[in-house]
């Protein structure tokens, strides 16, 4: 540890532990009071310190409890202004899943992320956690026609890895192959042979819910990854969204969807053996699709904005 994170150190624990106040701080470690401040904001920052909270029982928590008993999730609900944005919304959000994130990760933890708008916003919040022996593996493929989805997804991956100090493994394929024999061919790669048995040693998956429509676009519907053709056949299935790239109808099926032949990312029976599955949404347009992820038991956690969740209760 260096003298700069020693004092660091010592200042929270005086600060957090302690109860001293920051002018008494500054007496003993011999430095001025802002000194002691800039200290404390840097020990938040660099997840030295690490704040929760727990707030006493309130409407939100019997929201929390109805989700639990119908569909069996930790549910997390977030208060949020109705009059707020949905950029906004989806900030608030993303900072309390940061947090649960960074509390669920351990030593060792083989994490898995889906890319996506909410991640992708997540990602921005995250702070450094001090692990030791973390892997971070990507779940669904980037690629399209138009764009390799390198660069879009290696700057959430880096994000994740830096603040856990983890290995990062990409998943360099398709979102969809054009055909499924040729992702059944992919499947049989060495290389990708690796990815694939990383993403099954996870212990910790973490992933939004995207939605065809709403003022905040999911990244995969507004990206070039669905021609004309490939919307007018999610409206003949019904299609309401998807999680990790593979489409779903609200009643939760997947299985007998075309497109999900030739999607790569994880499918919900194999997403349902990773133990612990955060689920993030925000915005009441993700309702339809996060009911669809409820109804196929694809989160063990969910983080979601006060009225979205609300909206979901509604619709069953």
């Amino acid at each position: 540890m260096s003298d700069r994170d020693d004092e660091m150190y010592r200042a929270a624990v005086l600060y957090y532990v302690q109860g001293e106040s920051m002018d008494a701080i500054a007496r003993q470690l011999g430095v001025s009071r802002s000194t002691v401040s800039r200290s404390l904001k840097q020990a938040r920052d660099t997840g030295i310190v690490r704040i929760s909270l727990t707030h006493p029982r309130d409407a939100s928590s019997d929201v929390e409890q109805e989700f639990t008993e119908r569909f069996g999730v930790r549910a997390q609900v977030v208060s949020v202004r109705e009059s707020v944005s949905d950029v906004a919304r989806l900030d608030r959000v993303a900072k309390v899943a940061a947090n649960a994130i960074g509390e669920a990760v351990d030593d060792h933890t083989v994490l898995g992320i889906a890319w996506g708008t909410t991640i992708d916003a997540v990602a921005a919040h995250l702070l450094a956690k001090p692990v030791r022996g973390c892997t971070l593996v990507q779940l669904n493929g980037a690629a399209n026609d138009s764009t390799t989805g390198i660069d879009y997804v290696s700057n959430i991956a880096s994000r994740f890895a830096s603040a856990f100090n983890a290995h990062s493994v990409l998943f360099p394929v398709p979102a969809f192959f054009d055909y499924a024999s040729t992702r059944d061919a992919m499947w049989r790669e060495r290389s990708i042979m690796r990815v694939r048995d990383t993403q099954k040693k996870c212990s910790l998956a973490v992933f939004g819910v995207g939605s065809l429509v709403g003022g905040l676009p999911s990244h995969v519907y507004e990206s070039g990854y669905f021609d004309e053709e490939d919307r007018a056949q999610m409206a003949r299935d019904r299609v309401v969204g998807d999680v990790c790239t593979v489409l779903l109808r609200q009643n939760g099926s997947w299985a007998d969807i075309e497109m999900n032949t030739r999607a790569s990312g994880l499918t919900p029976t194999q997403l349902r053996r990773i133990p612990r599955r955060i689920g993030v949404v925000a915005g009441r347009a993700k309702a339809k699709p996060l009911l669809a992820a409820l109804r196929a038991q694809l989160m063990t956690d969910l983080i979601v904005d006060d009225q979205t969740a609300r909206h979901v209760l509604t619709m069953t």
